[in-house]
């Protein structure tokens, strides 16, 4: 299996209350994420992530960028953002 890709989908600005429009990470957790080494600790920051942007609100095109990326990158898309693009 491919490694988990990184949420972000290369939109990079941080307009919202220093949340991406993109992908709703801070400049911190882009930061956070490179640094993140194990694949289960990446699965598990995509998931607070959707988590995040469910709570955000205005992030429902992410989950179909960031779908075409993991399709593109041949990986398998965690739970939470497979679930995210059933209920969308």
């Amino acid at each position: 299996m491919a490694k988990t890709p990184s949420p972000c989908i290369s939109v990079c600005k941080f307009k919202r209350q220093g949340h991406c429009i993109g992908c709703s990470m801070t400049k911190a957790q882009k930061s956070l994420y490179k640094g993140l080494k194990k694949e289960s600790h990446k699965q598990a920051f995509v998931d607070m992530l959707v988590k995040q942007q469910a709570a955000l609100g205005k992030y429902r095109h992410w989950t179909a960028a960031y779908m075409r990326k993991c399709l593109k990158k041949k990986a398998k898309p965690v739970p939470a953002v497979r679930d995210a693009a059933k209920a969308a």
